[in-house]
């Protein structure tokens, strides 16, 4: 097939997809937000206890911390995104594009709580060692009793994160390294693979601990700089505040189609939001599910913090960053574009700096992902075989897209990544009554003065609609 043919081919489907999608995504967001009575709003507070408190280990020594599950969900969210991605956003959309990505997080985090609550319920334990293991692959397969739906989603996972992903990721270290230092590709990839290889082998454990290392890290060194920048330019700031909601509402369509009717700001804000925080889609709840807590809600909680912190902090400190700067653009935009108003307010070591950022954001995304993935792949078959060729080829696809140009897997993770998303949503959204009663047991036992802990024994209807030897 001619390669020019196929991506035609995949862009045809994958954009109708995600024009529905788009809908189907804000749709269950306010569906749950509504529902749940602004469960991100009213529990936002605990959110923040619950994280916090997450960094002990808990009872079973198989599984990671609830603080690990938070920052492994975080590696994954905070990537290349948060950097290329508002500047693009900002670029297509304008200043009011910003708007519309808070809108949507915010919007979103209902999302994100109840597909990880979801996660939580329906985990299992690994009869080979112990470990914790769900996500979408499983709470469809179980809740919904649709196996084939679950293994769709699963296959569509490990395609998008475990190995599209993942190429586009080391592509990005590569491009910032390179107009940095103007280090070689291929030796850039080499050195990717063998960072890489030991965190993966060692399991989602390992790639857990190393997350749990880099992510704050990573995070904290970032917003300093960015923090820095909104002092300097305080004064500034309300003019930023001004330009981003002026123009949130501003009528420039975004194009054809249901897009037409939509302006560039929104649909563009509402895009990158949703690329970037990943909320709905199916991604964190695998790496929610392998944290050891008492109830589900908690989990749930945590990961909706992750979509906060995500867009409303991470986002936020880019896009303040670019509008805050004073030069000609021209026709930079993504990554360049944010690197360009970073040199623009702190000097030329500001190249440098980002280039070492845009590493560490796309490293953590790159083992995060494998997470993901490696969850699925133990949904479909557990054997040790499979495994290993599946680690085999995501070291093949990192060095692959450090040293190769890959605008056509990134549409056919577009396309994958939709796929991920529609089932996941329906599913949510067919589940969504058990979510409603683990958040009512929850917010029972808070208010009778209790520690929420979930007994499978005090729900008879549902304990006879699964099995599960850990609730």
């Amino acid at each position: 097939m001619d390669i020019s043919k196929f991506h035609e081919y995949i862009n045809s489907v994958s954009g109708p997809l995600w024009e529905w999608l788009i809908f189907l995504l804000l749709g269950t967001g306010l569906f749950f937000t509504l529902a749940t009575g602004f469960v991100q709003f009213r529990l936002f507070a605990r959110s923040i206890k619950e994280m916090l408190g997450g960094r002990q280990a808990g009872d079973d020594p198989h599984g990671i911390t609830p603080f690990q599950a938070f920052v492994t969900g975080l590696a994954s969210r905070v990537g290349v995104g948060n950097i290329g991605g508002v500047a693009i956003a900002i670029t297509l959309g304008g200043p009011g594009a910003v708007f519309w990505m808070w809108v949507t997080a915010l919007i979103g985090m209902s999302s994100a709580f109840a597909e990880s609550s979801l996660a939580q319920l329906f985990k299992i334990r690994d009869h080979k060692n112990g470990h914790f293991r769900g996500g979408p692959a499983y709470y469809i397969s179980q809740g919904l009793k649709q196996r084939w739906a679950g293994i769709l989603f699963a296959l569509s996972l490990i395609f998008c994160f475990g190995l599209v992903f993942n190429a586009v990721q080391s592509n990005s270290i590569v491009a910032a390294t390179e107009v940095a230092w103007g280090w070689n590709k291929h030796a850039v990839g080499v050195g990717l693979v063998i960072l890489t290889a030991p965190i993966i082998f060692g399991g989602i454990r390992r790639v857990s601990r190393v997350a749990e290392a880099i992510v704050p890290a990573m995070a904290t060194i970032y917003l300093l700089l960015a923090f820095y920048v909104i002092i300097m330019n305080i004064s500034e700031v309300p003019r930023v505040f001004g330009m981003i909601f002026g123009s949130a509402f501003e009528l420039k369509a975004a194009g054809g189609g249901l897009f037409g009717a939509i302006s560039a700001a929104m649909m563009n804000g509402i895009k990158r939001s949703l690329y970037s925080n990943e909320a709905g889609q199916g991604s964190a709840p695998n790496a929610a599910a392998a944290a050891d807590v008492k109830h589900p809600v908690s989990q749930g909680v945590i990961q909706m913090l992750g979509v906060f912190v995500d867009t409303i902090i991470v986002c936020s400190c880019t896009a303040f960053v670019v509008l805050l700067a004073d030069f000609n653009t021209g026709d930079l935009t993504g990554v360049q574009l944010t690197q360009a108003a970073i040199v623009n307010h702190v000097g030329a070591w500001g190249a440098d700096f980002l280039a070492v950022v845009l590493f560490l954001f796309a490293f953590s995304t790159v083992i995060g992902n494998y997470a993901y993935a490696e969850s699925n792949i133990q949904f479909i078959n557990s054997h040790w075989l499979l495994l290993t060729i599946f680690r085999m080829c995501v070291l093949f696809m990192v060095y692959f897209g450090a040293v190769n140009s890959v605008p056509l897997v990134w549409d056919m993770a577009d396309l994958s990544m939709g796929i991920m998303a529609l089932i996941n949503l329906i599913a949510i959204l067919a589940l969504s009554p058990l979510v409603f009663l683990l958040l009512k047991d929850y917010n029972g036992k808070l208010k009778m003065g209790k520690e929420p802990v979930f007994k499978l024994s005090e729900h008879p209807v549902l304990k006879r609609r699964f099995k599960s030897d850990i609730w």
